[in-house]
């Protein structure tokens, strides 16, 4: 006897089919699952001899043998459960089950419950791809997905009667998602080159450094900075959900990009992703399509630091092992704050630098060149003068966002965000002779390096796309040198 269940795994971000194939023979009663399991998978055996009985179906006799293929890819976790039951129902039935048009994902429990899995969505998608419906729970764990794609279920039992057309598949239960408070740009006083920075930031994606003494407001502006961003688009969003729900999370009402802000005391594994075993997703996937905040930069151990140069420039990660190579997305928008020293008043109107030239060096150079030369924006934000702490609030978020979207739409006619512009792509941008001047007296004097050359470019044409301008101008440029003002 003889049955097969697809089923999917998760290899990085991306799923893949693993057919669960079950054979049952004489002998002895045994029941074997092999193909690469994990502890949890193993452990499946008892949970799935529980269930079936527990749900009025009879355990075979005999001798069982579960392979999951491919063979040399990794199973983890309970993902397994249910197609694993299934497979061995519909080996062991008089009338075997069809389970073709179908790939089954779900824990069980020990009554026969299915339970939702964080592999849920990914197995939706590859079930759209493959022209298949996803078996699966019913409950919050594709409450997100397109409810045609997912056969939503309760139980074992529901899930062959439902293969077998007895009885019509559960809808899947919609779920209230929180809200995600984002600080109010108008709770900003003072710092306008800072909010100014922000706001190109935003535009463009643009990779920004604040650096200032403590208190002056740079924490402050760096979450402020998803409350002027627009909502991910339904592609980017289905891409975000996916990375989030295999790491166990739940994404916020209104599709916001993702804000992810780790600690300085991260690993490295944490941070970019990677570890033992399996590769898992950073916080730089994490962070996909959104903004990847590093609060107090330079208490980040420098290897971490420029582990971030690579993904900065190419979106992506990459993970190699002996036996297989894995991928992890990562485009990122990193916004970084930073003390100019250790104590933090290094350059303060009033407070004195305590620190010794070789400590404000060490701290210097946990910042790498490479590193400081990736970010498009570097803005010194100064201690707030006693006018600015009694004046008026700041521009709130809302205007700020209008002026951003128009930005944005603009961008949208070239295909890809300011950041991303190749050299290629800036050349065609208009330009006046004026600007062209200001661009290559900058790079003569040495002000910049041949990849600043490259950003300085992006920001102004950000800037321009701002002024909703069809042509950098000469003050468009200034502004972005301006804004590399620690060069």
């Amino acid at each position: 006897m003889y049955s097969t269940v697809t089923s999917c795994a998760i290899v990085g971000v991306e799923p893949r089919p693993v057919q669960i194939e079950t054979t049952i023979a004489g002998g002895r009663g045994t029941f074997a699952i092999v193909g690469l399991p994990d502890a949890a998978v193993r452990e499946s055996r008892e949970r799935v001899k529980a269930a079936i009985r527990q749900q009025g179906f009879r355990f075979p006799t005999g001798r069982v043998l579960v392979n999951l293929s491919p063979a040399d890819v990794p199973k983890q976790g309970a993902t397994y459960d249910l197609p694993i039951a299934l497979s061995v129902l519909s080996a062991a039935l008089q009338e075997p089950v069809d389970f073709g048009p179908f790939i089954a994902v779900g824990e069980l429990s020990l009554d026969g419950k299915v339970r939702p899995v964080r592999t849920a969505l990914g197995a939706v998608d590859l079930a759209q791809r493959e022209g298949k419906r996803c078996l699966a729970s019913h409950l919050s764990a594709v409450a997100s997905t397109d409810a045609d794609a997912v056969a939503g279920i309760d139980s074992l039992a529901e899930a062959v009667a439902v293969a077998r057309g007895s009885l019509r598949p559960r809808n899947v239960e919609s779920i209230s998602l929180p809200d995600e408070p984002w600080l109010d740009l108008s709770v900003v006083r003072g710092q306008h080159e800072a909010r100014r920075a922000l706001e190109i930031a935003a535009a463009g994606g643009h990779h920004l450094m604040l650096e200032g003494p403590p208190g002056a407001g740079k924490t402050l502006l760096a979450r402020c900075l998803p409350g002027i961003l627009p909502p991910l688009s339904p592609l980017h969003e289905r891409e975000v959900a996916l990375i989030w729900s295999l790491a166990g999370l739940v994404r916020p009402a209104g599709n916001p990009p993702p804000f992810r802000s780790p600690h300085h005391s991260s690993s490295l594994p944490a941070l970019v992703g990677g570890g033992v075993g399996v590769p898992t997703a950073g916080e730089i996937t994490k962070a996909h399509h959104g903004v990847l905040f590093l609060d107090e930069l330079g208490e980040f151990p420098p290897a971490t630091l420029d582990a971030l140069r690579q993904p900065i420039e190419d979106g992506v990660v990459t993970v190699a092992r002996s036996v297989d190579t894995i991928r992890f997305p990562a485009r990122i928008q990193v916004v970084a704050a930073t003390n100019p020293c250790p104590c933090g008043f290094l350059g303060d109107r009033i407070e004195s630098c305590q620190c010794s030239d070789a400590q404000q060096a060490r701290y210097r150079q946990r910042l790498s060149g490479p590193l400081l030369d990736r970010f498009d924006m570097r803005v010194w934000v100064p201690r707030l003068r006693a006018p600015d702490v009694r004046g008026p609030r700041g521009e709130p978020s809302s205007p700020v966002r209008d002026r951003v979207v128009s930005a944005r739409s603009r961008q949208s006619a070239r295909g890809e965000l300011n950041r991303s512009l190749s050299g290629a792509r800036l050349d065609e941008t208009p330009i006046t002779p004026a600007a062209d001047r200001a661009l290559l007296d900058v790079f003569d004097r040495g002000v910049v390096t041949g990849r600043g050359y490259d950003r300085v470019r992006r920001v102004a044409r950000t800037i321009a796309d701002l002024d909703g301008a069809d042509e950098v101008s000469e003050e468009h440029v200034l502004e972005a040198v301006g804004l590399r003002g620690l060069e």
